[in-house]
């Protein structure tokens, strides 16, 4: 927006508008009149979107229908838009630019009988794809041309270029739109000579070879090439053009600089650069344009920050470098360009302090640092720009009070220094400057009490989510111009009186939520609030405040104390505008139906209402009532509800079968989740191609499957979980093809059979697995070593990456995140997780008939944080390999037949916090030190073997001799005695049994012996026969 106000202003050709006001003393000829009101008559008046968006706010052109001017009978020289010559009366300018036109341009359209026209202007209208006709070629006196932003679509005809006195020519489109071949545009730079002002911006380059603009007019004053598709190296000789003064190759991603630098003698005064490869030398090279006023060099990247010869420019008022990265940071030494008006450095990895020299700007009006990594304080010298209007320093880790001066800021507008770790008081010029509109200081650590405000001139105040306390000043409620009142989340205290709302008639947006603050309400509003958020505001009933509020779309009454039925008046609150409702947890107990016609987000869960469940409006994108006791079977009417994406009807009393037409609705559903209800019968078998499903939860009901083939239609699934049903199946191995998987959890069925994969493909199983829960089931034969290997998001998190920390998926018209939930076992603890967290790697494995040894890759999982392998029929060593996995918190073989030693290894796993190999036949000395001296007997109990803290059995280590005897996986035993040692031992054996036999021979067996040997036979007889029985129960948990 910035570079199209600055070129607005910077004018090329102020001459050329000069002419476009209706005037001439001649009446115009009817032929042309005519001609006029048939083209007029070719198009509706229709304000469409993206045309009326990009004139009014982008262009800064104001836009409204012209030809509503145009009447037959009256002289067509007074029409808006139309210029007559002063002398013959010929039409000879034409300027309907935003001017509403919708409709697909005729080919043969009565403009063309225009003969006479020198200037036309079309820009910003609606076209509606056509094509642009040839016939423009036929205006053989046009000196200036604008059809730009018009919708035309194809190529761009190639009689263009015979207007060969075009000064000025604009085809601009919306990206990518328009082309050029290749021979149109050579005939293009070649035939127009007298060109000055070039705009082709947008159209699709991407095959032309940028060296066709060698042949430039040497008159060229503007050249506009921004987001073409230009690759190769641009031309260096138009760098050198003598009257060049605008150029924009912005968003050219492979278009290259490198080999370019500026001269002393360009007079270049604006220079769009945005992501456009070029080199250190090149933008060294910048101090030269000793003329120029706009720069924009976002995207980039400044391996030695910010380059001292931008700085040095004297002249610059305008510098943008935005979503670039700025490794050095800035410079605090003084800024040569004290001119400097606007400077954006905003999303660029700015680190360090804010400096100080900025200060030295004293012409700056705006200032934007949002979104980086700055730390430390704001410095007082930032007091020093009183022409500021706009600045923002959000996103940062800035800290400290703010700068306090009461007549600081004279002229500013926009405040925003939300998101950072500010503290202290407000300062005290917020409450006085006479011109700020917006404040932004949310997600701060701001403290103390809100002050009268003395200013009338504030629009919109966001002081969320930080530590404000006391009541609201009574200045508040008189902010005529007041729209947004953002105050959630702080500790203020205090009555409110919603007829106080009533003194603020521009109020449209209030949240007050989460506070301790006490509503009143006794009369109906006056105000026409559209958002009101009142959550957590100990509310016992619904306000009769809300009776007025007809126009309402957003509601929140969540975490309240609202009960019973929910009253009749309430459905005439926002009957027709209403678009989200969240009364969540509260104590409601009856909801009969959905009164909103145009309601897209629903949230009535964790309440206590009981009855069916009630049929979603066609309008609805969100719909959520868990935590309820609703009743009774789904109908399947609420599949015409063809708009929903996130629907959670879990935890709740529902039965009867699942509708089948579930599977139809997935080109729309990305959220299904079903859990703990009592749905019987089977999945839906059937998921139509295109499925939109990431997250399909149907845990803890009565379905026995099977799960079919047809979800692979659902490529972007990521969590799937059918656990704690009565699924009688085998392994379904296909859904290792699903691209997006992250989450499989098959957990308590009667799921059956072996792992092991015979397909011989190359390609990855579940590469984006993270958790897999296979526990409580029958699967048998060894571990699926393949998976392990394909875990790949387990081996290495790095290379497929997560800008979030939940699971979970975007949804709804206003963009919420819905996160994911699961149940699981962790640290021996089973656990509901409303979240899941997404650096979690799990696998359990556990309570099946899984046998043979742990797999060695198993180390290759070097990120997973959790394992249970327990309760199945595992044998022989430990793996050493275990060691690896650095970043495991638990570890759970328990109940199994492992021998061997516990690898001492384990002992160097830093966030090991939960270990249990009880129920094994392991032996030795058990590692001591760091995480192993925090683990308790019931760790190891069930292993007679094993010995040392912190089981009562000592290990008796005559000398720690090399060991010399390796286990499977080549790690070493503990067992540590010589040939002499036992040598000896065996002679005091011999003499000790013949001495204790000459005993019993001679007096008879002595009864402490005989008791001694009793009780051993008979606990191994115990031992054995528990062993037995627990390998028959050994079943689900």
């Amino acid at each position: 927006m910035v570079s199209y106000l600055f070129l607005c202003l910077f004018l090329f050709f102020p001459h050329l508008y000069a002419s476009f006001s209706s005037s001439g003393s001649h009446s115009c000829s009817h032929p042309e009149a005519a001609s006029l009101i048939q083209f007029k008559n070719s198009f509706s008046i229709t304000q469409t979107g993206d045309a009326a968006l990009y004139g009014d706010e982008i262009a800064g052109l104001k836009s409204y229908p012209k030809t509503n001017s145009w009447k037959e009978g009256t002289d067509c020289c007074s029409w808006d838009g139309v210029t007559c010559h002063h002398l013959n009366a010929h039409v000879i300018a034409l300027d309907l630019s935003c001017s509403w036109l919708y409709g697909n341009f005729p080919s043969n359209t009565t403009l063309f009988l225009l003969p006479h026209l020198q200037k036309l202007n079309l820009a910003y209208n609606d076209f509606n794809h056509s094509k642009i006709p040839s016939e423009f070629g036929r205006f053989e006196s046009l000196v200036y041309l604008n059809l730009s932003r018009t919708w035309f679509v194809g190529e761009v005809p190639s009689q263009v270029s015979h207007l060969s006195k075009l000064v000025s020519l604009d085809l601009s489109s919306w990206i990518y739109d328009l082309t050029f071949d290749k021979h149109a545009l050579e005939g293009l730079v070649q035939n127009l000579t007298e060109v000055r002002h070039l705009f082709l911006d947008e159209i699709n380059m991407s095959s032309i070879n940028p060296h066709v603009f060698t042949n430039l007019s040497s008159s060229l004053r503007s050249l506009s090439l921004a987001v073409c598709d230009l690759q190769g190296k641009f031309p260096k000789n138009i760098f050198d053009l003598p009257n060049l003064n605008f150029l924009n190759l912005g968003g050219n991603q492979n278009l290259n600089l490198d080999h370019l630098k500026f001269n002393r003698s360009s007079n270049l005064e604006y220079l769009d650069l945005k992501w456009v490869s070029f080199s250190t030398e090149f933008i060294d090279s910048v101090d030269n344009l000793k003329a120029l006023k706009y720069l924009d060099l976002s995207g980039n990247s400044f391996f030695q920050g910010l380059s001292v010869s931008i700085t040095n420019l004297s002249s610059l008022e305008y510098l943008i470098i935005r979503d670039a990265n700025l490794f050095a940071g800035l410079p605090d030494s003084t800024w040569s360009p004290v001119s400097l008006k606007f400077l954006d450095l905003s999303h660029s990895n700015l680190s360090g302090p804010v400096p100080r020299s900025l200060g030295n700007l004293l012409q700056l009006t705006h200032l934007d640092l949002s979104m980086n990594q700055l730390s430390g304080q704001i410095p007082l010298s930032i007091l020093n720009l009183t022409q500021l209007e706009y600045l923002g320093i959000a996103g940062n880790s800035l800290e400290g009070s703010i700068p306090d001066e009461v007549t600081a800021f004279p002229n500013l507008i926009h405040l925003d220094l939300s998101k950072n770790l500010l503290n202290g008081t407000l300062p005290s010029w917020l409450y006085t400057a006479p011109s700020l509109k917006e404040i932004y200081l949310s997600q701060n650590q701001f403290s103390g009490h809100i002050k009268e405000f003395q200013s009338k001139s504030l629009e919109l105040i966001d002081l969320r989510n930080n530590k404000l306390q006391g009541p609201l000043p009574s200045s508040i409620f008189k902010l005529l111009n007041l729209t947004h009142l953002f105050l959630s989340s702080n500790n203020l205290s205090g009555v409110i009186e919603f007829s106080m709302l009533s003194n603020l008639p521009n109020l449209k947006h209030l949240d007050l939520s989460y506070n301790s603050l006490s509503l009143t309400s006794n009369a109906t509003s006056t105000v026409n609030l559209t958002s009101l958020l009142l959550s957590s505001c100990n509310l016992s009933e619904f306000p009769q405040f809300l009776k007025g509020l007809k126009s309402l779309e957003s509601l929140d009454l969540s975490y309240n104390r609202i009960e019973g039925k929910f009253p009749r008046w309430m459905q005439e609150v926002g009957n027709d505008s209403l678009t989200y409702f969240n009364v969540s947890h509260n104590s409601l107990t009856e909801f009969e139906q959905i009164p909103w016609k145009n309601i897209a987000v629903l949230d009535l869960s964790s309440n206590l209402i009981r009855g069916n469940l009630p049929i979603p409006v066609s309008t609805i994108n969100v719909f959520l009532i868990s935590n309820n006791s609703f009743n009774g079977e789904v109908s399947s009417l609420i599949c015409n509800v063809i708009s929903l994406q996130i629907l959670d009807l879990s935890h709740n009393n529902l039965s009867g079968i699942i509708p089948q037409c579930f599977g139809n609705l997935s080109n729309s559903l990305e959220f299904l989740n079903l859990k703990k209800n009592k749905f019987y019968g089977t999945i839906p078998p059937t998921f139509a191609k295109g499925c939109y499903l990431s997250n399909l939860n149907l845990n803890g009901n009565l379905l026995e499957g099977p799960l079919t083939p047809s979800i692979l239609n659902c490529q972007g699934l990521e969590v799937l979980d059918l656990g704690n049903n009565k699924i009688n199946d085998t392994f379904p191995h296909w859904l290792g093809s699903l691209p997006q998987l992250q989450v499989l959890v098959l957990k308590s069925n009667h799921m059956h059979g072996s792992l092991c994969v015979n397909s011989s493909k190359s390609s990855p199983f579940f590469s984006k697995i993270q958790i897999f829960d296979l526990s409580s089931n029958y699967f048998s034969g060894p571990l699926p070593v393949r998976y392990i290997n394909s875990f790949k998001a387990i081996i290495n998190r790095e290379k497929i990456g997560s800008t979030v920390s939940y699971m979970g998926v975007y949804g709804g018209r206003d963009s919420s995140f819905y996160t994911y939930s699961i149940e699981i076992v962790m640290k021996g603890q089973y656990m509901e997780l409303v979240k899941i967290f997404t650096m979690w790697m799990i696998i359990d494995l556990s309570n099946n008939q899984f046998e043979g040894e742990i797999p060695k890759v198993i180390g290759k999982l070097n990120l997973l944080k959790g394992l249970n392998l327990s309760q199945n029929n595992l044998n022989g060593g430990i793996p050493t390999s275990i060691g690896n996995l650095t970043s495991l918190e638990w570890l759970d073989l328990s109940s199994n037949r492992f021998s061997g030693t516990i690898p001492n290894r384990l002992a160097d796993l830093p966030f090991l916090s939960s270990l249990n190999v009880s129920e094994n036949q392991l032996h030795g000395q058990i590692p001591q030190g760091k995480q192993f001296n925090t683990f308790g007997n019931d760790s190891y109990e069930g292993n007679k073997g094993l010995c040392g803290f912190p089981v009562s059995k000592g290990c008796n280590i005559i000398e720690p001799a090399a060991p010399n005897v390796l286990e499977k996986d080549g790690s070493k035993s503990n067992i540590a005695f010589g040939w002499k040692v036992v040598l000896i031992g065996y002679g005091c054996g011999v003499v000790l049994g013949m001495s204790v036999g000459y005993v019993v021979f001679r007096t008879g067996k002595p009864k402490w012996l005989v008791i001694l040997v009793e009780n051993q036979h008979e606990k191994r007889r115990r031992r054995k026969s528990k062993e037995v029985n627990h390998g028959n129960r050994r079943r689900r948990i």
